[in-house]
């Protein structure tokens, strides 16, 4: 029996509309104690902002966090997998394309979101799937959380 995304996700996601400000949606990280949230827009998934994205867009460029609205700084160019994505190829994916958090969608709705946070402290056979993973080209971002939980 292979492990699938649904086993792993957080299915609570926590969601910003668009035209909130970073400031609020900075508010709601710091609230829930979270790194990332998914912005949406009439039900549907349209980005992702993470602390990565206030910091590069926001502080880095001396933009006002009160002015500046989520829509403009989200990361638009978002991954997705499936409630019923095999965990093996949703950790391929993450890897591929240097990104740490992936929305889980199912039938055009946000259903969950699946981290390698979430992945690294899931199973033994998650962890040895990723040890097999991590090599030369391991992105450097990926390696703090990596050399974290796998040692």
């Amino acid at each position: 029996m292979s492990l699938k995304v649904e086993d792993a996700m957080i299915r609570d996601v926590i969601a910003v509309d668009a035209t909130s400000t970073v400031k609020e949606a900075v508010e709601i990280m710091n609230e829930h104690e979270i790194g990332c949230l998914v912005v949406i827009e009439n039900h549907r998934l349209i980005g992702i902002l993470t602390e990565r994205d206030v910091l590069k867009r926001v502080l880095a460029a001396t933009k006002d966090p009160k002015k500046t609205k989520v829509g403009e700084i989200m990361t638009t160019r978002v991954f997705t997998v499936s409630p019923e994505t095999d965990l093996e190829e949703a950790a391929r994916l993450m890897f591929e394309n240097d990104v740490k958090k992936l929305p889980v969608v199912s039938k055009g709705k946000l259903v969950g979101l699946v981290t390698l946070t979430d992945l690294a402290r899931f199973q033994p056979e998650i962890i040895r799937l990723l040890r097999r993973l991590i090599g030369e080209n391991t992105p450097k971002r990926m390696k703090k959380v990596l050399d974290y939980y796998i040692v």
